[in-house]
């Protein structure tokens, strides 16, 4: 075991190259091993294991600091820096996270989940170490996916701007989640594909230092040619002109060349980025063949690539299949992603309507403007993306979309508690920032008929919709076939006595558990599908408050500013005498776990919402 040679991850340096080779098997074997029966990112980590041994091999982390971009690529870095002994719990309670964490260990430079923030987060350190005099050197991994992502640009921008010593690596494997799309990529497509070109420009370059430097016009006008020339040849022009020194592109896959190229690195001034090809899924079959399918694994059999998991309908494949449908009936309506048509749902639509599907990159600011701009054009945008990126577009949503009353439909997936993801993807905030939106409708399906009739129904809308609904399997027929189907209307699903509870979405099935529990114990609850968090349905509100002296909302969502907190406003609005309880997420970063042991955590489990209630009434946990 070549792992259990590392006291330090800069120990690699020690290794001959044939045992990096073997080192490189060996991470490979583990990463597929762990991942196989926790589930995880899988082809992302498999392509830059080479290029992670070659990393810690030219640097000293955590003296020199490796930022990782987004951080699911990171797994061989967790392997080599003390972490191989628990790499077994990636993903699970209390165990590694499947990102990186400043809290999990001192080479965890920064934080990340969220695409294109590498180069800002290196940026800033490095300007720090500057300013605070200190010593080492900076390394920004960012992939070629991430290059979509106009933060990107702009920290590409100012590092050119600032002149600060900053290694980039770009890790170019033409994906993100699903393939890449742009004029970047095209860009990155012909560095990678020009050999000959390369040959080109050595030549040139040789001709052009012969140029001699003088005084006068003819000097300045020959300087000017050789620049000129020298920009047309020159691989990677478009970071020389930011003021960037461009070095590549270089295998990889080839350990031994990246340490040579990163020590020569270091001994450059200024902002340098170094373009590596890699191979996204590399080293095991089914992932190489379709790294887009193997960008995130369930549990799964390593020697078949099958699936060992239970096969159910989950919301993105209902929400795709029911939006390709409309579609085909009506072709106004357009689709738009950002870098996830799978994770989406949206392959089908690509497919049967490719004229109306747009994934424009990890690029969710300019997907929420590009909507805009189509439905300011008569079409019907909607905008498929999960909560927790919606988050950096928010801007857009109100400015762009809100205020102009635009009709644009969010649909965003994993709202809710993720699992294993852990904080930074938790999808539970969209309620929270949301609600305060003037002109925007919020609504919640329980099932996938309330799916359809909302997606439906949204369509017709003449403002902004944001539809959310969570990671998992779509059950059908919660509480039985809807009865109410008004827009703006929630569903009363089970009569009460001195308490009601309003659920939302997956919540309601909750609801109508605790009930059952509650039940047992001699207390007769009532059960209601809120449906609607924006606008409210204050005439079922009314209703309920006569009925009922405790109120009790439930909500998959941040407790702060959501829907708990819309109800307990209007109560108070309405001089309510009773007792309104609110239940959702509580004030803090959820960690990853089972999507099980999230709600455990919240306590928004059947068990745990039904002791709370009979606690209220007088029938707590001794009750039967």
């Amino acid at each position: 075991m070549f792992l259990e040679r590392l006291a330090a991850p800069h120990d690699v340096a020690r290794f001959t190259a044939d045992e990096r080779v073997k080192l490189a098997e060996e991470l490979r074997k583990e990463i597929i091993r762990v991942v196989s029966v926790n589930g995880g990112h899988l082809a992302p980590p498999l392509g830059v294991i080479e290029l992670t041994i070659a990393l810690h091999a030219a640097f000293e982390s955590p003296r020199d600091r490796i930022v990782w971009d987004i951080g699911h690529q990171a797994y061989a870095h967790k392997l080599l820096t003390g972490r191989a002994g628990a790499f077994s719990t990636l993903r699970r309670k209390g165990g590694l996270s499947g990102y990186l964490k400043r809290t999990e260990s001192e080479h965890d430079a920064f934080g990340a989940s969220h695409a294109s923030t590498s180069i800002a987060a290196a940026l800033g350190m490095a300007k720090g170490r500057d300013l605070s005099g200190g010593k080492g050197h900076v390394v920004a991994v960012i992939g070629d996916g991430a290059m979509t992502g106009g933060l990107a640009y702009e920290a590409l921008n100012n590092a050119g701007h600032l002149g600060t010593k900053i290694i980039i690596v770009l890790n170019d494997n033409s994906m993100s989640i699903s393939p890449n799309v742009g004029s970047m990529s095209s860009y990155l497509a012909r560095l990678r594909s020009a050999p000959a070109f390369s040959r080109l420009k050595k030549d040139v370059e040789t001709v052009l230092r012969a140029i001699p430097v003088v005084g006068g016009s003819a000097v300045e006008a020959a300087a000017r040619l050789k620049e000129g020339v020298k920009y047309a040849l020159v691989e990677g022009a478009f970071f020389e002109e930011l003021g960037v020194k461009y070095l590549g592109p270089f295998d990889g896959h080839d350990t031994e060349q990246l340490i040579r190229i990163f020590q020569r690195a270091k001994r450059l001034e200024g902002p340098v980025l170094i373009h590596t090809v890699t191979q996204k899924g590399r080293g095991y079959e089914p992932a190489e063949k379709n790294p887009g399918k193997w960008h995130g694994a369930s549990p799964f059999d390593p020697e078949t690539g099958n699936g060992t998991g239970k096969s159910s309908v989950k919301w993105q494949d209902a929400f795709g299949e029911i939006v390709t449908d409309l579609a085909a009936r009506d072709p106004s309506i357009v689709a738009i992603t950002a870098a996830m048509a799978d994770g989406t749902g949206l392959v089908p639509f690509a497919a049967a309507h490719p004229d109306r599907f747009f994934d424009v990159g990890i690029a969710e600011a300019y997907a929420v403007t590009f909507a805009g701009g189509l439905a300011a054009s008569g079409m019907k945008p909607v905008v498929a993306i999960y909560s927790t990126f919606l988050q950096r577009a928010y801007d857009q949503v109100i400015h762009d979309i809100a205020l102009q009353n635009l009709p644009v439909i969010f649909c965003m997936d994993r709202a809710g508690l993720v699992g294993e993801d852990g904080a930074t993807a938790q999808g539970v905030y969209d309620i929270a920032y949301l609600r305060c939106v003037p002109n925007m409708t919020i609504a919640v399906p329980r099932d996938r008929e309330n799916l359809a009739w909302l997606m439906e129904a949204a369509l017709r809308s003449p403002g902004p919709v944001a539809l959310r609904y969570p990671r998992g399997s779509a059950l059908s027929l919660i509480g039985g076939r809807s009865r109410t189907t008004t827009w703006g209307k929630g569903e009363v699903l089970r009569e009460g006595g001195a308490a009601t509870i309003l659920a939302l979405g997956p919540m309601v099935e909750t609801a109508l558990q605790a009930a059952d529990i509650l039940a047992q114990r001699g207390l007769g609850v009532g059960v209601i599908d809120a449906r609607f968090v924006k606008p409210l349905d204050e005439a079922l509100l009314r209703k309920v408050m006569k009925a009922s002296q405790r109120i009790f909302t439930v909500e998959e969502a941040a407790v702060t500013g959501g829907f708990g907190d819309a109800v307990l406003e209007f109560a108070m609005s309405e001089g309510f005498a009773g007792k309104v309880a609110t239940f959702g997420v509580p004030d803090l970063f959820i960690d990853h776990g089972t999507r099980l042991e999230n709600l455990e955590d919240a306590r928004l489990t059947p068990t745990a919402l039904a002791d709370a209630v009979g606690e209220s009434l007088g029938r707590g946990l001794s009750a039967s």
